[in-house]
């Protein structure tokens, strides 16, 4: 479904409904609430699509990785940002590197999960958790969902209790907003002791 919604808007049609076409405003508006500052540190986007996340995250000083399911949509980042320092590479969510467990200071994850089928968000989410680097920060960027609600997807938006299956293993899910009128949540998970913002660049 993916690939084939990237390679319809490489050939005119209309773009995916995902992309935003710039820095999502909920990942930029909470990286200036805390003065977010690579410092040189790793950082992951999770599902990149035209990178535009990931490049966000480079210019605030961060070592940054992409990925996405869509080797279209890597493809066509990597044109749109040819002297990008940003290594954008074609992965599966549910299959990702082994060297990449536990590696990244930041991670961040918008509305990747919630275009999977209910059935595999548990594990998306376990698998996406298990990149976080000790004392790192997982950001999760979401549509919400009520408890108990009938959603005909895709999308299928996440619940309160769906952001828990994030929070695996000694991964602790520190902060949860509900933004955007209700319409979104914003979570934010750290491995260790410290608190997110101060591994994430805060003060």
């Amino acid at each position: 479904m993916f690939e084939g919604m990237y390679a319809g808007a490489e050939a005119g049609g209309a773009k995916p409904p995902w992309d935003y076409g710039a820095p999502r405003p909920q990942l930029v508006a909470w990286a200036e609430a805390q003065n977010l500052a690579g410092g040189g540190r790793e950082a992951l986007v999770v599902g990149c699509g035209y990178g535009a996340d990931a490049e966000y995250l480079a210019s605030l000083g961060y070592r940054t990785t992409g990925f996405d399911f869509a080797p279209t949509a890597i493809a066509a980042a990597r044109r749109k940002y040819p002297a990008s320092e940003v290594k954008c590479l074609v992965a599966d969510v549910l299959d990702l590197p082994g060297e990449w467990q536990r590696r990244f200071d930041l991670v961040v994850e918008s509305l990747t999960v919630q275009s999977m089928p209910p059935e595999q968000h548990t594990e998306a989410a376990q698998k996406i958790g298990s990149l976080v680097a000790p004392e790192g920060t997982l950001l999760v960027l979401a549509t919400t969902r009520d408890e108990g609600s009938e959603v005909k997807g895709p999308p299928w938006p996440l619940s309160r209790v769906e952001l828990e299956d994030f929070a695996h293993g000694d991964l602790i899910l520190r902060r949860v907003e509900r933004i955007e009128g209700g319409a979104w949540w914003r979570a934010e998970l750290s491995r260790g002791e410290a608190h997110s913002t101060n591994h994430a660049g805060g003060s």
